[in-house]
């Protein structure tokens, strides 16, 4: 076989037509080789003896899409030293664009015997491991153009590749739980006639069942333990995992877009599948682990801000640099729209504490590519201060679990809520508005992956997770839910009717608030995971969206929400309210005003009562202060929302001297919401009942 020298960038393995060019950094090896893997279990193995700045390289002529290779690191095996090399152990391309197989869990992929962490294992791990790939880069995009949604015209749809499409009855068997699927007319147009804009797919990287979890009959099915950061997850792949895979993924991109829908990923660069000490050695601990890792002051072992066993070196430049290369990458190639970084706070302790002005915030800042894309935190980890909600920098959207939690807490009917309702409603100003952030930095949900989907959330007091081998000790214990008299299952109508309607009533509040929302995927069908709130390790019927056979109500009602948000821009505006009259309008009213039931503007002591539990506000749609596209002004007819989340039924006052007449156009009460045109007609002064805990929306034509 011809070597040539090749070159040292790109990292990775990069086909060019005629051949690959492979290239991998290592600062602690002595030697490394480039194995080639054949289909019957041999190898050919070849010394990488070109270096540039600790990069080996050789460029390979013939070597074509398809060929499956790994890399074998001679080196020092020193733990007390934090250098664990080892020859044995075939090792992943770090840039591998796509990877083959499976771990086969043993021993043999392990650097160490068990029971011995200190010592060498000289097992041969290659028929127990997974194999980078050579991947063909050309794909015919045609005319495919991001979608480019606004943040104010954006609404969110989290989802799992598999759990989305494995039981939707139009889907044929082979393409379910699949890339593919996601491309189906059926998924396209479910998601299209919800009105979502966005699809935040949860991890798509190549990501490794546990050891742990394959052990207990389980698996990883979130996927947050990532092992390739440019690799489709070979699972999700109906063409096979040979490259394919990556045709498949850039196929399901290019489908949503022409739907107008982006593509987000969920990315987790704080961490990689190895784990602790006692991990396996799959790709970046045998290549160099100091520079990959953050090793304790004992470097035989790890710190840990993510509790999964390792973090990665933030300051390290190639560790830098692999994130920002895998970025734009996926930007680049596979045409994504944007990223949600799963426990972000990691990414910014560039030393110990979380730090804004850290490296890879200046990074993504200067990006020419990534700075331009959706970039959305998860603003927390599990390490000392890193509950981070409101501290990223100007150019992030963050995951609000502050409005999370106030939601939560006012309809389950906590005292003292009124206040920071208000906030959170508004879109946290006092999160955003000092660092000069707007409404929109706020990614508002109720619901997501990680805990009670939205049924269980109105269903369950405790979480119910014997289904996860730790006999109920995992998942969060405090989540702010009430099962509104039942805990479970039940057939009382009573119970049923106020868990459809506190349902409605989150929906409802979720696309009435400023900021973007975002739903998860299945609370639009009232999925339930049986009381689970940590199905991370459930790839089953448990976690899997059971799709209805002829709707629903609460379908129906998510769906009328969702576009009365759309057609109205005074529910997402992209500035904060000003809480007076705007310059420059002919409207004389503010464009926000508090009121209580009894239509009496509220005062410092309404807010501050501990008997305050129900409002109404007012939204004026001819006090829009930012201006259109063309500078051109925004008008919008103006709303009443009425909050009654107490446990008994109140009668509100429509308020004088803010508009003669309302028509009611949303409430909660009615199983479908209401439909449209129905509403009651109501004059300014005139009187309303809502029953308890209901949200009523009143509309001024304008």
């Amino acid at each position: 076989m011809q070597v040539w020298p090749g070159e040292a960038y790109p990292l990775g393995a990069t086909y060019d037509g005629a051949g690959t060019n492979f290239a991998v950094f290592s600062e602690a090896a002595d030697r490394i080789e480039l194995c080639l893997l054949h289909d019957d279990g041999s190898e050919t193995a070849i010394e990488l003896r070109e270096t540039d700045a600790f990069v080996r390289h050789a460029y390979l002529p013939g070597v074509m899409p398809g060929q499956r290779y790994g890399f074998r690191v001679h080196g020092p095996y020193a733990p007390e030293r934090g250098l664990r090399c080892n020859s044995a152990k075939l090792l992943l391309d770090p840039y591998a664009r796509a990877i083959s197989g499976a771990v086969t869990w043993g021993e043999e992929v392990y650097g160490y015997p068990f029971g011995s962490p200190d010592k060498r294992n000289d097992l041969d791990s290659a028929p127990y491991t997974m194999a980078s790939v050579v991947i063909n880069p050309y794909f015919d995009w045609g005319d495919d153009r991001r979608p480019r949604t606004e943040y104010h015209r954006t609404v969110i749809y989290e989802a799992h590749v598999k759990g989305l499409t494995m039981r939707h009855p139009a889907l044929p068997d082979e393409l379910r739980g699949t890339y593919a699927a996601l491309a189906h007319p059926a998924i396209i147009e479910h998601l299209t006639e919800l009105g979502v804009t966005a699809l935040e797919l949860m991890p798509v990287h190549q990501f490794v069942n546990d050891h742990r979890l394959a052990d207990m009959g389980l698996s990883n099915y979130w996927g947050y333990n990532t092992i390739g950061f440019f690799a489709p997850h070979n699972a999700y792949a109906s063409w096979g995992d040979r490259g394919q895979q990556v045709l498949e993924f850039k196929s399901a991109v290019k489908a949503l877009h022409e739907a107008g829908i982006e593509v987000i990923l969920d990315v987790v660069y704080n961490h990689t599948a190895e784990g602790n000490h006692l991990g396996p050695t799959l790709s970046f601990r045998g290549i160099d682990n100091p520079s990959y890792y953050r090793l304790a002051d004992d470097p035989r072992y790890y710190m840990d801000t993510t509790g999964t066993g390792n973090s990665l070196l933030m300051r390290s430049p190639h560790v830098l640099q692999l994130i920002m290369d895998s970025l734009r990458y996926w930007v680049t190639e596979m045409h994504v729209d944007g990223f949600r970084f799963d426990l972000a706070a990691t990414l910014a302790r560039q030393f110990h504490e979380v730090d804004r002005l850290s490296s890879f915030f200046d990074l993504v800042q200067q990006d020419p590519v990534v700075s331009q894309v959706k970039l959305i935190a998860e603003p927390w980890d599990v390490g000392e201060g890193g509950y981070q909600v409101g501290n990223f920098p100007p150019m992030w959207t963050e995951w609000n679990g502050k409005y999370r939690d106030t939601v939560r807490d006012l309809w389950r009917g906590e005292p003292r809520t009124l206040a920071e309702f208000a906030s959170r409603l508004t879109g946290s100003s006092d999160l955003y508005q000092d660092d000069g952030r707007r409404p929109l930095a706020s990614i508002n949900f109720v619901t997501c992956h990680d805990g009670f989907t939205l049924h269980d959330l109105v269903s369950y007091n405790e979480k119910h997770n014997e289904a996860n081998g730790e006999d109920n000790r995992d998942g969060e214990s405090f989540n702010r839910s009430w099962n509104c008299g039942a805990e479970g299952e039940t057939d009382d109508p009573a119970v049923l009717e106020l868990r459809g309607r506190q349902m409605r009533n989150f929906i409802a509040t979720l696309m009435l608030s400023q900021g973007v929302p975002m739903l998860s995927h299945g609370d639009e069908f009232a999925r339930t995971q049986n009381g689970n709130n940590n199905a991370y390790c459930q790839d089953s019927e448990l976690s899997w969206v059971q799709w209805p056979q002829d709707g629903s109500d609460l379908l129906e009602f998510t769906r009328a929400m969702v576009w009365l948000r759309r057609d109205h821009p005074v529910f997402r505006r992209r500035r904060f309210f000003h809480g007076r009259p705007v310059q420059g309008t002919h409207d004389e009213l503010s464009d926000i005003a508090w009121f209580t039931p009894e239509g009496e503007e509220m005062t410092q002591r309404d807010w501050t009562s501990g008997q305050a539990s129900a409002l109404t506000v007012f939204l004026n749609g001819n006090a829009i202060s930012e201006p259109g596209q063309r500078g051109e002004r925004i008008t919008d007819d103006s709303f009443l929302l009425m909050f009654n989340p107490s446990p008994r039924t109140l009668e509100f006052v429509v308020p004088v001297n803010h508009g003669r007449q309302w028509q009611v156009v949303v409430d909660t009460a009615v199983p479908e919401g209401l439909p449209p045109g129905t509403g009651t007609k109501i004059e300014a002064g005139g009187r309303l009942t809502l029953v308890d805990r209901s949200l009523v929306v009143l509309q001024r034509p304008d």
